[in-house]
C-alpha cells in the first residue's frame, strides 16, 4: 500500500509544479520546439545554416543582429548540451515556486540579456588590448539560454537558509571562476557576468562573524576549486584570460589518485584535521615559492618565450595560480585555530567528570526525565564551566543525550560551550532527546526535529475513575480477583530465584527480535541493577514472575519528584494485563509517596507529523514503519495513550542537514551497539517484505 501511494503522489506532484511554474515549463517546452524544428537536438547546431543569423555575440551586435539574444536563447550548439541546459532550468523552477512567474522571468531575461550585452561591451573594450584570449573571443558566437538560467540560480541561492546560502554562494562563485578563468569560453564569460549581476542586485551574500565549523567548511571549499585548477590544466589544453596551458600528461591512474588525494585532504579540512591544514599550507606555500621564483628569476633571466616552453603554457597562468595559492594560505594561517583538532581528544575541561559527578549533579540540581540515563556506563562526559554535558562519541559526532546537567539558568551556556568543544574537536555536535529548554539555547539556525513523545502522568490527586480510566481500572480490578500481588523493590532485595526469573523473562523477549536489544535511551537488567532504580514486579498465586518493569528516578531541587519508565518485560502466558497492573500500581503507589510525576517515556519515531512537516519526517515514518515488526514503538505508543497523558516533545537538535548522514550512523550504532553486518541486512529484509509496516 505504502508503495502505491508513493506512485500515485508522484504524478499529483508533478502536475502541481506544472500548475505553479508555468513559465519555467513554457520556456524548457519552447526550446525543445525549437530543437525538433531545426534538428538541433540530434545534430550540432553550429553546423545548421541558421546558426549564424540567431547566434548572439559581439559579431552579431557588429553586423547589426540586435535580435539574436532572444532568438539564440532557444538553441543549443551541441546535443548533449541540450542535457545540461534543460537541467539548468532547475534553477529557474525553484525560483518561480518560491517567488512566483513574474519575478522568475524577470530574474531568466534579465539576467540572459545583460549576460550577453555585458559580455559583447567587455570584449570590445579588451579586445583593443594585446590580449590574445579577448581578441579571439570577441569574434565568437554563442546560443544557449545559460546566462538567464545562471541568474535564476543566483537568485535562488539567496533564497537558501542559513547556512547553506553562504555555502551555495561560495560554490557557485567558485564554480564561475575556475571555468571562467581557466576554461574561458564566451559561455563562461556570460555566467560570471550573469552571477555577478545578482550578487550585486541581491545582496544575499552576507558574511558575518563566522563559526569554527565554517570556517573550515570555507577552507574545503577553496580546497576543491583550486584541486579542480591543478586537474584542469594537467589534463586539457585550456585557454583563458590568464593565457594558455598544455596538457601535462598521465595515466589515469594518475588522475585517480590526484582525485583521491584533493577529495581525502578537503574532507579532512572540513573536520578540522590538523595535518590536512598543515600538509595544505606547506603545499600552498610551495606553489606561491614557485610562482614568485618564475615572475623575479626565470622570466628576467630565460624571457617569456623558454619559460613557456618549460612550463607547457603562459607563464602568466603559473602566477596567478601563485596568487590564488597564496589567498589560500594567508586564509589558513588567519584560521589556524580552527585546526586543531585530535585524533580522539577528551572535551570539557579537567579534570573529566565521574559518575559520583553526574549523580551529584542530578541530586543538587534536578534533571529531566531521562537524566537519570546519563548516568549509564557508555557514556562519557564532557565539563563545562557551570555543568556536566553526557555524551557519545560515535562516527565522528558528539552525540549529546537529553540536556545538560548543572544549575538551570547556566545550562544555556553548557550547550554552548559544548558546541564550541565538539567544533574544535573536529566533531558533529547533536543533542538527542532534548527538551524544549536545550532548543531553546543552540545557536540561531540549527534545526530540530521531534524525535519522540515523552509521555508523562500527573500524579497529583491521580484517581483511576471515570470512563476513560476503565482499561486501567478493569485491569486492577481483574488482578485482585486472580490474586495477583504487586511488589515495588530493588533487584538487589529480590531472592536469586526472581532474579532469575526476571533474567529469563528478558532473554526471552531479546532472542525473539532479529536485532539485539537496544540501548542509549533503552535500558537492560544491568542498569536496572543500580541502588537507585526501583522494580515493578507482577507475582502470580504460584510465585511465578508474570512480568516487570524498572523505574528511574526523577530528581528534583528538593530531592525525587517522580519516576521515569524504563524496562518493560512480561512472561508468555501470564497474567493477560499485567502492564496495565503494574504501571496503574505503580502510580498508586508514587503518589501516595509524593511524586507529582510519572514518565511513560516516549517511544521513538511515534511522533504525529503535520503533513507538511518535510522529508525528515518522512524519513521518520518509513523508519517507524520498518522497525515496527521489530520493536513494536508504534504500539507501544498506542499502549501507553491508556493512562491519559500529557505529552511533552523531545527533540534531535543539529547544526544542518549536512550533518544528518553522519548522525544516523551515530545513532544506529548509539542504539544498536552489537548488531552485525547480518542482524542489519536482516531487518533491511524486513522492510522489503513489509513496506507498509503491515
Amino acid at each position: 500500500m505504502a508503495a502505491q501511494a508513493t506512485g500515485s503522489r508522484a504524478p499529483r506532484r508533478f502536475a502541481a509544479v506544472v500548475r505553479r511554474a508555468p513559465a519555467t515549463i513554457a520556456t524548457v517546452a519552447a526550446i525543445l520546439v525549437a530543437g525538433v524544428a531545426t534538428g538541433a537536438l540530434w545534430s550540432p547546431f553550429v553546423d545548421h545554416p541558421l546558426f549564424e543569423s540567431v547566434a548572439y555575440g559581439l559579431p552579431a551586435f557588429t553586423e547589426g543582429r540586435f535580435w539574436t539574444p532572444i532568438t539564440g536563447t532557444f538553441f543549443a550548439d551541441h546535443p548533449v548540451v541540450y542535457v545540461f541546459a534543460i537541467a539548468s532550468f532547475a534553477g529557474m523552477a525553484f525560483l518561480e515556486l518560491r517567488r512566483g512567474t513574474r519575478v522568475a522571468l524577470g530574474y531568466f531575461w534579465i539576467g540572459q540579456v545583460f549576460a550577453i550585452l555585458a559580455s559583447a561591451l567587455f570584449l570590445w573594450a579588451a579586445a583593443l588590448l594585446p590580449w590574445p584570449w579577448a581578441q579571439l573571443e570577441a569574434t565568437m558566437v554563442d546560443v544557449g539560454p545559460s546566462g538567464g538560467t545562471m541568474a535564476c540560480i543566483a537568485a535562488a541561492v539567496g533564497l537558501f537558509v542559513q547556512p547553506w546560502r553562504v555555502r551555495a554562494w561560495l560554490v557557485l562563485i567558485a564554480f564561475s571562476a575556475v571555468t571562467l578563468l581557466f576554461w574561458g569560453s564566451l559561455a563562461d564569460l556570460e555566467h560570471a557576468f550573469a552571477v555577478a549581476l545578482v550578487l550585486v542586485v541581491d545582496r544575499s551574500l552576507s558574511v558575518q562573524r563566522t563559526t569554527v565549523h565554517e570556517q573550515r567548511i570555507i577552507a574545503g571549499i577553496a580546497s576543491l576549486a583550486l584541486g579542480a585548477i591543478l586537474l584542469l590544466t594537467n589534463l586539457a589544453p585550456t585557454f583563458g584570460p590568464l593565457g594558455r596551458t598544455e596538457p601535462a600528461g598521465g595515466s589515469l591512474l594518475d588522475v585517480a589518485l590526484d582525485v583521491a588525494v584533493v577529495l581525502i585532504v578537503s574532507n579532512a579540512l572540513v573536520r578540522g584535521r590538523r595535518w590536512a591544514w598543515v600538509l595544505t599550507l606547506i603545499w600552498s606555500l610551495l606553489n606561491v615559492m614557485t610562482s614568485l621564483a618564475i615572475a623575479v628569476v626565470l622570466l628576467p633571466v630565460l624571457g617569456s618565450a623558454e619559460v613557456e616552453a618549460s612550463l607547457g603554457g603562459d607563464p602568466s597562468v603559473a602566477i596567478a595560480t601563485g596568487v590564488l595559492w597564496l589567498l589560500m594560505a594567508v586564509y589558513l594561517i588567519a584560521v589556524r585555530g580552527a585546526f586543531a583538532a585530535k585524533r580522539r581528544p577528551e572535551l570539557g575541561a579537567p579534570p573529566a567528570p565521574t559518575r559520583a559527578d553526574v549523580t551529584q549533579a542530578l541530586r543538587t540540581h534536578g534533571g529531566g526525565t531521562l537524566s537519570w540515563m546519563t548516568t549509564w556506563s557508555h557514556l562519557q562526559y564532557a565539563r563545562t564551566s557551570a555543568g556536566i554535558v553526557a555524551y557519545q562519541r560515535r562516527a565522528g559526532v558528539a552525540l549529546v543525550l537529553a540536556d545538560p546537567l548543572g544549575p538551570e539558568a547556566s545550562r544555556g551556556d553548557s550547550v554552548t560551550e559544548f558546541i564550541d568543544m565538539a567544533e574544535r574537536a573536529g566533531l558533529v555536535p547533536c543533542f538527542f532527546s532534548s527538551g524544549e529548554a536545550t532548543r531553546a539555547a543552540v545557536p540561531d539556525g540549527w534545526r530540530s526535529l521531534v524525535v519522540a513523545d515523552d509521555t508523562i502522568v500527573d500524579l497529583e490527586g491521580l484517581a483511576f475513575t471515570g470512563k476513560r480510566w476503565a482499561a486501567v481500572r478493569t485491569s486492577l480490578n481483574r488482578a485482585d480477583r486472580e490474586g495477583m500481588e504487586f511488589r515495588l523493590s530493588r533487584l538487589a532485595d529480590e531472592s536469586w530465584g526472581v532474579r532469575a526469573q526476571l533474567r529469563a523473562i528478558s532473554d526471552q523477549w531479546v532472542g525473539d527480535k532479529d536485532l539485539p536489544e537496544m540501548g542509549f535511551t533503552l535500558g537492560t537488567l544491568d542498569e536496572a541493577a543500580d541502588p537507585e532504580v526501583r522494580l515493578a514486579i507482577a507475582i502470580s498465586p504460584r510465585g511465578d514472575v508474570d512480568g516487570f518493569l524498572s523505574w528511574l528516578p526523577v530528581y528534583g531541587d528538593a530531592g525525587i519528584r517522580g519516576w521515569t519508565l524504563d524496562l518493560m518485560r512480561r512472561r508468555d502466558g501470564g497474567f493477560g494485563p499485567v502492564m496495565e497492573f503494574l504501571i496503574g500500581s505503580s502510580a498508586q503507589r508514587f503518589a501516595d509517596e509524593g511524586a507529582t510525576i510519572m514518565s511513560l517515556s516516549g517511544a521513538p519515531l511515534t511522533h504525529d507529523y503535520p503533513p507538511d512537516a518535510g522529508r525528515l519526517a518522512e524519513l521518520s515514518e518509513l523508519l517507524s514503519r520498518a522497525l515496527e515488526p521489530v520493536y513494536g514503538f508504534q504500539s507501544l505508543h498506542r499502549f501507553k495513550g491508556k493512562f491519559n497523558p500529557r505529552y511533552e516533545q523531545l527533540y534531535l537538535l543539529y547544526r544542518d542537514e549536512a550533518d544528518l548522514a553522519r548522525i544516523g550512523a551515530a545513532l544506529t550504532r548509539a542504539f544498536l551497539p552489537d548488531a552485525t553486518a547480518r542482524q542489519f541486512a536482516g531487518a533491511g529484509l524486513e522492510l522489503v517484505r513489509r513496506p507498509g509496516g503491515d
